[in-house]
């Protein structure tokens, strides 16, 4: 009988790796390809340009800055999470493996929800609101103790 893989995406909003733990005591190993990044940035590195004005239609004519409707970070943000899910959407096509554990930073799950199709939300046996992308390799076996046997 085949062992079950079970893959276990480890990210935040800037950071996602993939570790693979295919059997009890062989431990977590980093599926190569499967290392995302983007450098962080403030609103401000992202929106060049300040935001135009508006002229007021009542009373005075006066002017009045325009807000940003939304917040880029958080767009780009999510943005990211929304490729890291297309991936890893189509690993799981090709069979790379069987379940998978999410750790995500809280809002960085939020936006992941969302982006997973229906068959990869049916591999999922665990989500940890959780960011553990600055862990070293050797501690995050014990933040799945109990769902895998590392």
């Amino acid at each position: 009988m085949k062992a079950k893989v079970t893959w276990i995406l480890i990210a935040d909003g800037a950071t996602a790796k993939v570790f693979e733990h295919t059997g009890p005591g062989k431990g977590l190993r980093a599926v190569d390809d499967l290392m995302f990044e983007q450098t962080p940035l403030k609103a401000g590195e992202i929106m060049a340009d300040r935001p135009g004005r508006s002229i007021s239609s009542m009373g005075s004519g006066g002017r009045s800055a325009m807000e940003y409707s939304s917040d880029p970070v958080a767009v780009r943000e999510r943005r990211f999470v929304e490729n890291v899910a297309e991936e890893l959407d189509r690993k799981h096509q090709q069979r790379a493996f069987d379940q998978l554990i999410i750790a995500a930073a809280p809002t960085a799950l939020g936006d992941l929800r969302p982006a997973l199709s229906k068959g990869l939300r049916e591999t999922i046996i665990a989500e940890l609101p959780k960011d553990l992308t600055n862990l070293p390799t050797p501690q995050l076996g014990q933040h799945f103790d109990g769902l895998v046997a590392i």
